[in-house]
């Protein structure tokens, strides 16, 4: 089956690139910021004026002090190296001056710039029944990269409720200190499931770089599951251990096609009631092409989501059993059951609905296990090799 087409999915992308009115996007501005959807933009407003007035200041106070000085030389020299010294004097100012006017200037375009950039996305959202946030700290999502690092933040989100609920994100997230402190850049898209299913990971490999995944976790490879066709080409399936008729369930010849068709440079992973995708790139942007290829993703995925909603863990079913023959006054024996035109009647028998597992995942599949890095490994053993040979070659030698 041929996955739709972008086209199937029509959206209206012309607040994106259409003019914005004059005064608009900084009345949009001072809206955020007076119902406090945004608090850093004020903030930085009143730093950048700060600094430009000071370097204005300064630069105008050294270079008046310095100017007037050469001059006066000038005027009292005979020789005809104050012309030579006036150069020599002047130039650094001028340059400084040019640097400082530079720097003015791209930060009142950068400062205009964003402001225009949360106008255009919350009109695109907008008119596509959908709303825009500015910023959300700590989204708390159970994706993987929402526990990592420091400073986590979503930025530009537009987000809609129907037919299901569906965010579009860009993320960062800080790891490291000093000189080894890194931000991370991701784009994501979340779409809410109607049930919790297992954690399954499809890392997918056109993105895979020298050292293996570009994912920020390594999961253990005794969970990962091949499946049939050309399906193990473009992803990785990782699915907790004795949960892989469960992933064979879930990920049926056709779902598997639409992925690849989809979303083949893209990872995925499913976690409690989420379905995460994820790319090292901001997916919230002001690209019409971008947000039409993230639309026909999430469109040609969401009829596949019904098949979904019926999973049920069969462990939960055992538990419940379980419980209600603990429960039971007969405990583990059979009860005389009365037989009346030929069938079985327990009048405290539970209806056949309370015998199917209740939503939910059992403990074994909420979480994959994780692995390390084989890179991790050959760089621990080079440095373990070279202390061994820094300790003990010296005594070879002597």
């Amino acid at each position: 089956m041929s996955a739709p087409s972008a086209a199937s999915y029509p959206f209206d992308a012309r607040p994106l690139l259409e003019p914005v009115p004059p005064g608009a996007a900084r009345a949009f501005d001072q809206e955020l910021r007076r119902t406090g959807r945004v608090t850093s933009s004020s903030f930085g407003a009143v730093l950048g004026v700060v600094i430009a007035l000071v370097v204005l200041v300064v630069f105008g106070s050294v270079a008046i002090t310095m100017i007037s000085a050469v001059l006066a030389a000038v005027s009292s020299g005979a020789d005809g190296s104050g012309g030579l010294g006036v150069l020599f004097a002047v130039l650094p100012v001028v340059v400084l001056g040019i640097i400082a006017v530079v720097g003015i200037t791209l930060f009142v375009n950068g400062f205009r710039t964003a402001r225009e950039r949360r106008y255009r996305l919350d009109r695109f959202a907008r008119a596509n029944a959908m709303r825009y946030e500015p910023r959300l700290d700590d989204p708390g999502l159970p994706g993987m990269i929402f526990s990592i690092g420091s400073s986590r933040h979503s930025s530009d989100l537009v987000r809609g409720e129907r037919p299901r609920f569906v965010e579009f994100a860009n993320y960062r997230y800080t790891t490291g200190s000093g000189k080894n402190r890194q931000t991370h850049q991701w784009g994501y898209v979340a779409v809410k499931l109607d049930t919790p299913l297992p954690h399954i990971v499809l890392d997918a490999t056109s993105n895979n770089g020298l050292f293996g995944s570009n994912l920020p976790l390594t999961f253990d490879r005794d969970q990962r599951l091949s499946l049939e066709g050309d399906f193990d080409r473009y992803f990785s399936l990782y699915c907790p251990a004795d949960y892989e008729r469960d992933a064979l369930y879930l990920f049926t010849p056709d779902i598997m096609a639409r992925f690849i068709d989809n979303a083949a440079a893209l990872d995925v992973e499913i976690v409690d009631d989420w379905l995460f995708l994820y790319a090292k790139r901001d997916f919230s942007t002001l690209d019409p092409q971008t947000w039409a290829w993230l639309f026909s993703v999430v469109g040609a995925l969401l009829d596949k989501f019904a098949q979904w909603a019926r999973w049920r863990d069969e462990r939960l079913a055992a538990a419940a059993a379980d419980a209600m023959t603990d429960a039971s006054p007969f405990g583990s024996a059979t009860p005389a059951v009365a037989v009346q035109g030929g069938a079985a009647s327990v009048p405290f028998a539970p209806p056949l609905d309370a015998l199917r597992p209740p939503p939910g995942v059992a403990p074994g599949g909420r979480r994959l296990q994780r692995g390390v890095p084989w890179a991790t490994v050959v760089v621990g053993g080079i440095v373990v090799l070279f202390w061994i040979l820094t300790q003990v070659g010296p005594a070879f030698l002597r």
